[in-house]
Order: C-alpha cells, then structure tokens, then sequence
C-alpha cells in the first residue's frame, strides 16, 4: 500500500523552515533521504547503479515540489545534495 502526500510546493511565499522539514519527512517515508547526505556518504553495501536511481528519485522528488520560478534557480543541479544544499544556502544568504 503507498501512502500519499500532499506538499505544497515551495516557493518564496511560503517558510522554507517548514518546507524542508515536511520534505525531509516524504524522502525519508520513501526510501531516499539518505541521497541528500551525497555520494561520499553511499552504505558500501549499495552499488554505484543502486545509489545512482536512489539519487534521482530523490532529486526528481525535489525537484516536482519547487515551484517553477523556485526550480529554475536550480535546474543545473544534477544530484538531490547538490540541489538541497544550493537552495538552502541561497536561503540563508
């Protein structure tokens, strides 16, 4: 059974804060918050295609709750850790 969930999509209207926290809860139900920890942390019992599809479905989760105009800040991002630190840092600064 897969559970749905309903995350509004950032955008700058709303708390990033919460946001990522509600992100960070959906990537964990589903397998992939490990990915935004990056390649140099991947379990060693994982091979390299292994991290790869968890690393794109992480990002591609991301990447469908940005809005667009949030989501062309970071359409180069190619990995779930890069896209998540690029956009928090650009929050903080």
């Amino acid at each position: 059974m897969s559970a749905k969930f309903d995350i509004e999509k950032y955008d700058v209207k709303i708390s990033f804060s919460i946001w990522r926290v509600q992100m960070r809860a959906v990537l964990t139900h589903n397998g992939l918050k490990k990915a935004l920890d990056g390649k140099a942390k991947k379990p060693i019992s994982m091979t390299e295609e292994q991290w790869d599809e968890l690393d794109e479905k992480a990002l591609s989760s991301i990447q469908l709750c940005l809005s667009k105009e949030v989501l062309r800040e970071v359409v180069n991002e190619t990995t779930a850790a890069g896209l998540w630190l690029k956009y928090s840092y650009s929050i903080s600064s």
